[in-house]
């Protein structure tokens, strides 16, 4: 497979959980034009398809109307995944990290999509950003 040296691509969706297939075919197709494994490419389309059902959620409280604006940057080195809403402002360190056997012991369901973003993805960033924005950066780099 041909990898391309850098490209940017951008998509614009609404907060519904029906448009959560539209974001993995377009990071998959990023994976794929990077070159990263079908192993990668899944466990970065997890960590994005995490992200966003997080915002649908959290930020925007199930209203389908608010926009998810997702950017992919790959540098040659790099994917960067910037997915950026403005809903409702997200402060992640004040989100425990799980204890995870407690949580199985427990039989929860759901509040591992930061843990399982961290855990599959390079560096995990988030940002406030002006205009009530808050934005989530995933990165994986490409080994050469």
């Amino acid at each position: 497979m041909k990898r391309s040296k850098s490209f940017r691509k951008e998509l614009l969706i609404k907060s519904s959980t029906e448009n959560l297939s539209i974001v993995r075919d377009f990071i998959k197709a990023a994976g794929d034009e990077v070159g990263f494994e079908k192993e990668t490419i899944g466990k970065i389309v997890l960590a994005v398809d995490e992200a966003c059902t997080n915002i649908i959620k959290h930020a925007y409280k199930y209203a389908s109307d608010g926009d998810i604006i997702i950017i992919v940057i790959f540098d040659g080195s790099k994917l960067a995944i910037s997915i950026t809403d403005y809903g409702l402002n997200f402060d992640p360190n004040v989100i425990p990290v799980p204890d995870i056997q407690e949580y199985y012991k427990q039989r929860k369901v759901g509040g591992l999509g930061i843990f399982l973003m961290k855990k599959l993805m390079d560096e995990v960033k988030y940002a406030n950003l002006s205009d009530n924005r808050n934005q989530v950066t995933l990165v994986k780099y490409l080994m050469q």
